[in-house]
């Protein structure tokens, strides 16, 4: 009688550790999906310049508003639950960040993502699902490029779901009071 031998297997990543190890990596963007890391495909320049944009453009609707927000540009994670986290193109809080040393986003109420050759799928489906099981986000955004488009999914108080595509103008965002100018944005497209 043998004795197969096998190999441990690799119990699945928590999000700290995850955090963690994304913060050590010389380059390259990560996300955790169920406990696996997930690398994030490399962007063209149009993608980055979309990202720029809609920062630029949340900024200046927070200045506009006179609120007090922070605005976040991609980098920061978004805590799904213990085994997934995100990071989208860009993402807006409300108040001042308490710890500036933080990689997860702290209650965020605005996320937007690009859409990216071969995330829209992704994009459109899966991360609108995760990103509304987080109870402070009200607002999840998708640039699309082509056509050019935001597609507005808006969390009201009762947990319904609308949403609505914008082709140019504005949007609003209630919460937190946030007007943003979307021409600008599609303009790099």
């Amino acid at each position: 009688m043998s004795l197969a031998q096998t190999s441990p297997q690799p119990s699945r990543m928590t999000i700290d550790a995850f955090v963690d190890w994304a913060s050590n990596q010389a380059s390259g963007r990560y996300e955790l999906v169920d406990g696996e890391i997930v690398t994030m495909p490399a962007e063209g320049g149009r993608h980055n310049l979309a990202k720029l944009e809609i920062a630029i453009a949340l900024r200046a609707a927070v200045k506009a508003a006179g609120l007090v927000c922070t605005v976040f540009t991609d980098g920061m994670t978004v805590r799904i639950d213990a085994y997934h986290g995100r990071e989208p193109d860009a993402a807006v809080t409300l108040g001042k960040v308490a710890d500036l040393s933080a990689k997860i986003l702290a209650d965020p109420v605005v996320v937007v993502e690009v859409i990216s050759p071969g995330t829209e799928v992704i994009d459109t489906t899966v991360k609108l699902l995760e990103y509304f099981s987080v109870p402070s986000i009200r607002h999840y955004l998708i640039v699309s490029p082509e056509p050019k488009a935001f597609i507005h999914h808006l969390r009201a108080g009762d947990g319904t779901v609308t949403t609505r595509i914008v082709h140019g103008g504005e949007l609003q965002l209630d919460p937190p009071g946030l007007v943003l100018a979307v021409d600008p944005i599609l303009a790099v497209l």
